[in-house]
């Protein structure tokens, strides 16, 4: 969690990182939350205090999403190695069991609005899982990203520069009380952000223990 206060400024989310070019896609592990009803009515109601002002583009509820942890760009491997992945940290995964959470009170990031999470510890045995796995197949050295992680979940992005005074403020006008989330799979995804938005085919799903497949 990075919050700012009103005084600070936000940037354009939309820059593109390293590798990133129109028309890339990119295979990650994602958290999705298409049946968190709870995540849905909170987002709702911060996404409404922010639709009247500027420099946002807010995030369609299917597309919310907790980045996890990428693989590769999908022209750097092969769907082989993938499935490979996929098997291995099914394995790995054999016997975690749903991650609960709690996501709110949203805050200005400097390049989204987030919303806060709360034991997030529970998802770091998930991504370590991950990790062993794209190891296993690529080696160590072919790992993407740092072993540090910042659990999050934006409801909107920034997409140019300014002060943060009225974002705060809208905020600050929500009155909700947080949501409780249960975490039963982890999709491996195909992922595209050509417009202004994080847009996805999944590939695989790895139910977590106790889950049906």
């Amino acid at each position: 969690m990075s919050a700012i206060g009103p005084d600070e400024h936000m940037r354009d989310h939309w820059w593109w990182r390293p590798g990133w070019h129109v028309g890339r896609k990119m295979y990650t592990w994602h958290i999705t939350f298409d049946s968190q009803r709870p995540l849905h009515e909170l987002v709702k109601a911060y996404q409404e205090a922010l639709t009247s002002l500027s420099g946002l583009d807010l995030i369609p509820i299917p597309w919310l999403h907790l980045t996890t942890q990428g693989v590769a760009f999908t022209d750097e491997i092969s769907w082989q190695e993938v499935a490979a992945i996929v098997e291995a940290a099914r394995t790995r995964l054999a016997t975690q069991q749903p991650v609960s959470l709690t996501a709110g009170p949203a805050f200005v990031d400097p390049e989204a609005i987030q919303l806060e999470l709360s034991s997030v510890s529970a998802l770091y045995p998930v991504r370590n899982s991950i990790r062993a796995a794209i190891a296993e197949v690529r080696g160590a050295a072919n790992v993407p990203e740092a072993e540090q992680w910042n659990p999050h979940i934006s409801i909107a992005y920034s997409n140019s520069d300014g002060l943060a005074a009225p974002y705060v403020e809208a905020l600050q006008t929500v009155a909700h009380s947080p949501a409780d989330l249960t975490i039963t799979a982890v999709p491996l995804i195909e992922l595209s952000r050509d417009t202004h938005l994080y847009q996805w085919e999944t590939k695989a799903e790895i139910p977590l223990a106790g889950q049906a497949p």
